[in-house]
C-alpha cells in the first residue's frame, strides 16, 4: 500500500489539472500556432509558465486504484500487475483466464 500522502498528492494534481485544463489548452494552442506573431506566442509561453506547476497534466502519475502502487499499472484496468493477477485468478475480471498451452 502506498503512503496516503502520495495518493493525496496525486488527487490534488488531478483537481488542479482539471481546474486549469481549459486555460492550459488555450495557451498551448496559441503557443503552437505558427500563424500567430512571435509576440503573441511568447506571451502565451509566459502565460503557461505562470500557471501552477501541478496544473500540467504530464505531472500526473498512473496509480493502482486499490493499492496506490505507481509502477506496473495497466491503463486498461487501472490496477497494478499484482492486483490484476490476484483478481484474474479469483475470476473477478471477466474475460481474463490463466494462460495454458
Amino acid at each position: 500500500m502506498a503512503k496516503v500522502a502520495l495518493i493525496e498528492r496525486e488527487l490534488k494534481r488531478e483537481k488542479l489539472a482539471a481546474k486549469f485544463a481549459k486555460k492550459y489548452a488555450e495557451l498551448k494552442a496559441v503557443a503552437n500556432d505558427a500563424k500567430r506573431s512571435d509576440e503573441e506566442r511568447a506571451a502565451a509561453r509566459l502565460g503557461l509558465q505562470k500557471l501552477p506547476r501541478n496544473a500540467n497534466p504530464t505531472r500526473q502519475r498512473n496509480r493502482c486504484e486499490i493499492t496506490g502502487r505507481p509502477r506496473g499499472t495497466f491503463r486498461q484496468f487501472g490496477l497494478g500487475r499484482a492486483k490484476i493477477r490476484e483478481l484474474a485468478f479469483a475470476g473477478d475480471i471477466p474475460g481474463i483466464t490463466k494462460a495454458s498451452w
